[in-house]
């Protein structure tokens, strides 16, 4: 017998079917409305078309929420191997170049480190590693290498070769810069803002509480000449501390511990907070930066991908450098992060742990962190057709500047930090006909007054030596880890197998730690290809 309810209980009844009503379409349309009411770090990446990202999960994939992050990954970030897939576009790797065609090589030092950290963090929770986050160069120049500083210059050319371990008739040519070293007494004062993103997402101990500890580490460091600024990000933005000498530790470290997560992602208006008020700090002989704290998923406003870049180069030519460091795995947007990080003439990092961020942010290492000793950096090698027939520049994709503009000095170059150094791997094909191979050039310009600065050596024929077994270990393990990472992001002009890298890292591993725990990732690597894995031959070789 049908009754009619009163009205209260319709009126509740109609409620509740529209939040379900609701609810399901933000969970089937959540992606969709990003794209109409702000940008993801995807679009900061150079990407304005955006996919869904999925997990893969028991033969299916499922929508990225907040339930499906936390089961994939645990409430601490460190559980099951569950990674959302990626979007980020692959760059494509360097071509094998005729030197009759183009015998000039010109590029833009890069000294960042963050493809292998994260690659660290990938292997060691059980993936694979992702293709499009490997870049050659941040993987060579996350090792330490034992090179003979320059005392009364910026930075020091270094040049040596070896006949190919892995491919007939190749030389492989190292050319690393090593930049001065300064302690930390002897650095500039710095003004620094931290700028740290405190959205739901950097809930958990290796994001929010894994930077504060960072932070805690890096203000340790710091002394009286410095001062600090704390600003944060969520669904909007906030400055937490303004400029406080770095005297007051005690009311620094209060105003870290303070942080907490929650809420929504406004990237853009907390990078305008801080680089205004890194602006203020702007003087003579002090390194003003900003340092973002973040785990790299970020919605940036609708102010849209171009506009975030512009902005970041309009306050590096008021004075301030940028350093990004990222945090977390499963939504660390890499190539976002290093994009910013470098139109602002800065450095990008990911910590995957605590021994990370000591290596990063400890006293003895704050010159290298936050003092830039030559700015706007470029390499050129000009390769000699009479000897060299071909080359491969091994990295450095995004970095590349033209031939003509290596003496331009209003064309972007690289930052050198204090005691940095940067290696470049080259492949090279010789004609037979002995003799100089060419010459390596590397101009910068100095960060006091602008003026530039440029030294040229040749690489003459003692800079090869007649097997890999005569090279130094610091140039067997560069090649090996050139030589991995190249596999590793899918090349296939690489001529070089896992195994093979793996073997000649170990002649050159001596008691390092990170370079014995190098070998023990590759061997990760290794394991996860499965009984499909080429079988060794590095038999071949006397490493």
């Amino acid at each position: 017998m049908k009754t009619n309810q009163p009205s209260w209980t319709k009126w509740v009844l109609g409620s509740w079917v529209l939040v379900v009503a609701v609810l399901g379409g933000l969970t089937l349309f959540g992606d969709d409305l990003r794209v109409l009411f702000g940008h993801s770090a995807d679009a900061l990446g150079g990407e304005e078309s955006l996919e869904a990202r999925t997990f893969a999960r028991s033969g299916a994939d499922t929508k990225k929420t907040l339930k499906s992050f936390g089961e994939a990954f645990g409430s601490d970030g460190y559980g099951p191997a569950l990674a959302p897939a990626r979007v980020e576009p692959t760059q494509a790797p360097n071509p094998t170049v005729s030197t009759y065609e183009d015998a000039l090589s010109t590029f833009a030092i890069d000294v960042d480190t963050a493809s292998y950290t994260y690659a660290r963090r990938q292997l060691e929770a059980g993936f694979h590693v992702e293709r499009s986050t490997v870049r050659v160069e941040e993987w060579v120049n996350a090792f330490r290498y034992q090179l003979e500083a320059p005392k009364d210059a910026p930075w020091a050319i270094h040049v040596e070769g070896a006949p190919s371990p892995f491919t007939p008739r190749r030389v492989l040519l190292k050319v690393a810069l090593q930049g001065r070293r300064f302690s930390n007494s002897e650095r500039k004062p710095a003004n620094l803002v931290l700028l740290v993103d405190t959205s739901g997402s950097m809930s958990g101990e290796d994001r929010l509480e894994l930077a504060k500890k960072s932070m805690h580490l890096l203000v340790d460091g710091l002394d009286g000449r410095d001062t600090v600024a704390i600003a944060t990000y969520a669904g909007g933005s906030a400055l937490v501390l303004p400029a406080t000498s770095a005297a007051e530790k005690a009311m620094i470290h209060r105003s870290i511990s303070s942080l907490r997560s929650g809420g929504g992602t406004a990237m853009e208006s907390g990078m305008v907070l801080a680089y205004r008020e890194a602006v203020k700090g702007v003087r003579e002989g002090v390194s003003s930066r900003v340092l973002v704290f973040t785990d790299g998923d970020a919605n940036i406003g609708a102010t849209g991908p171009a506009d975030m870049l512009a902005a970041v180069e309009r306050y590096v030519r008021d004075g301030v450098t940028l350093t990004t460091v990222g945090y977390g795995l499963g939504n660390t947007r890499s190539n976002a992060l290093e994009q910013l990080a470098d139109k602002g003439n800065g450095q990008s990092l990911y910590i995957d742990r605590e021994a990370e961020l000591e290596r990063v942010f400890s006293q003895s290492n704050l010159p290298g962190l936050l003092q830039v000793i030559s700015k706007d950096v470029k390499v050129q090698v000009a390769f000699e057709p009479s000897v060299v027939r071909h080359y491969r520049l091994l990295g450095y994709e995004n970095r590349e500047v033209r031939d003509e503009d290596f003496r331009n000095d209003a064309v972007d170059g690289g930052e050198l930090h204090a005691g940095h150094t940067v290696t470049a791997l080259y492949e090279l094909e010789l004609t037979g006909v002995e003799g100089t191979l060419g010459q390596v050039a590397v101009r910068g310009l100095s960060p006091a007054n602008g003026k530039a600065f440029e030294v040229a050596r040749a690489i003459g024929p003692g800079a090869l030596v007649s097997n890999v077994n005569a090279a130094s270990a610091d140039f067997r393990f560069a090649t090996a880890v050139a030589m991995a990472a190249d596999v590793l992001r899918g090349n296939p002009a690489a001529g070089v197998t896992l195994r093979e890298a793996k073997a000649l890292a170990e002649t050159a591993a001596a008691d390092w730690p990170e370079r014995r725990e190098f070998i023990a990732l590759l061997g990760r690597a290794l394991e996860g290809e499965g009984s499909g894995a080429r079988a060794a031959n590095a038999w071949r070789y006397r490493y």
